[in-house]
Formats: C-alpha cells, sequence, structure tokens
C-alpha cells in the first residue's frame, strides 16, 4: 500500500511538472511570434510610408534620391546586416530591453532597406503574397513545432542549400541569367521553408523552464528574430513568382 501511494504521489507530482513545463513553453513560444509579429509590423509600415515619401508625382523625391541612388543606399543596404551580426553576438551581454530596441531598430531600418519594393510590384500583388507567406509559414512553424522527427539532418541541408544561394546570387550578378534566377528564387523558397520548421524546433528546444527572466527574454529575442529572417526571405522569394510588376 505504501509503494501504491507513493507511485501515485510519483505520478500526481510528474503530472503537475509536465503541466507547468508546458505553460511555460506555450507562454515563451508565444512571446517569440509576438515579437516576431510586432518586428515584421514595424518592417511593413516603415517600408509602406518610406516609399511613399520616395516616390511623388512619377519620379523619385529628393528622399528616394538619397536611399536609392545616391551612396546613402550602401548604408540602407548594409546597416541591417551589421545590426544582425551586433545582436547575435552581443545579446548575451546586453540587458533584455536594449536587446528588444536594439530588434525594434533593426526591424525598421530593414523596412528602409525593403521599401523598393512598393516602386517595383503592385501593391495588391505584395498584399496576397503576403497572405501566402503568411499561411505557408504558420503551417511549416507548426510543424516544426508539433512533430516529434528530429529535424536537424534536414537543417543542416538546408544551411548548405543557403550557403549555395548566396553564391549563385553573387554569380548572378555578373551573368543575370533569367534561368539562374528562376532557380535561385525556387530554390529559395524551399530553402526556407524547411529552415522556418527547423528553426521552430530548435526554438522550441531552446526552452528551459528553470532559466532566469533575463536569459528567457532574451532568448525570446534571438527566437523572434530567427524566424523574422525565415519569414521575410520566404516572402521576398515568392514575391519573386507571385508578385506584379508595376508599368
Amino acid at each position: 500500500m505504501a509503494d501504491f501511494r507513493n507511485y501515485q504521489t510519483r505520478v500526481t507530482t510528474g503530472t503537475q511538472a509536465g503541466a507547468v513545463v508546458d505553460e511555460g513553453l506555450r507562454a515563451y513560444m508565444l512571446k517569440v511570434y509576438n515579437l516576431m509579429a510586432l518586428g515584421l509590423a514595424i518592417t511593413g509600415l516603415v517600408a509602406f510610408f518610406a516609399s511613399q515619401a520616395a516616390f511623388s508625382g512619377g519620379q523619385l523625391t529628393a528622399f528616394g534620391q538619397a536611399i536609392y541612388v545616391s551612396p546613402l543606399k550602401w548604408v540602407v543596404i548594409l546597416a541591417p546586416l551589421a545590426l544582425v551580426f551586433f545582436l547575435s553576438f552581443r545579446i548575451h551581454t546586453m540587458s533584455v530591453s536594449a536587446a528588444q530596441t536594439t530588434f525594434w531598430v533593426y526591424a525598421g531600418l530593414m523596412g528602409l532597406s525593403l521599401s523598393s519594393i512598393f516602386l517595383i510590384y503592385t501593391g495588391a500583388s505584395i498584399v496576397q503574397t503576403f497572405f501566402v507567406s503568411a499561411a505557408a509559414f504558420g503551417g511549416l512553424s507548426l510543424y516544426g513545432y508539433t512533430t516529434k522527427r528530429d529535424l536537424s539532418a534536414m537543417g543542416s541541408f538546408m544551411v548548405m542549400g543557403l550557403f549555395g544561394l548566396i553564391i549563385a546570387s553573387l554569380v548572378n550578378i555578373f551573368l543575370q541569367s533569367s534561368a539562374l534566377d528562376f532557380a535561385i528564387s525556387a530554390i529559395g523558397v524551399l530553402v526556407f521553408a524547411g529552415l522556418t520548421a527547423w528553426d521552430t524546433q530548435k526554438i522550441k528546444e531552446m526552452y528551459y523552464e528553470a532559466d532566469e527572466v533575463a536569459v528567457a527574454g532574451r532568448k525570446a529575442i534571438m527566437g523572434a528574430l530567427t524566424l523574422y529572417l525565415d519569414f521575410v526571405n520566404l516572402f521576398l522569394f515568392l514575391l519573386r513568382f507571385l508578385g506584379n510588376r508595376n508599368d
């Protein structure tokens, strides 16, 4: 009888601990998704309003000339990349508020960098592609969160594919091949689809219920940044397929 009572106690305690972990994990993942969504909202708003300020009356304004034509365009293009590296390498020594502010600044700079898509593609096709991307991302991320399968092998393959994409894109700057551009776009969609599922699984596995508040906060920010990059790249590659160009 004593053994049975002890067994009941162990089962009850284990169930309660599992429930606490589940609740903590859900709260952690919800924070990751909320941060990512807010980052995307900042990027979208900055991109839209920057494009409106850059183009008026059928021609570029002084602001448009500055960010698209003048040497300042390289700052606009490269600043988000520099900030990603800064956040990735320094986040462990930053406060949660500083890391979060850096993420918001990065999202705004990305919006400025991506504002040119509103000049290239029609607004309707951008909105349509955004919702297609959101649906695809949601399904892929849900798969990564719920699957019991270890996606590490697939993730490693996708990372190799990402490096191949970067090299092919650099080569095509000089070749200007439409066939290679199509292949890059198709492979890009597949690579970031796979990365979305794998990254979600990695972010989930990073959760540890005993983490301090600051550590958990920094993990959530890095998770949000990772999924943010997956979403933006998936969207941009899909836009090359689905986007209708302005006349």
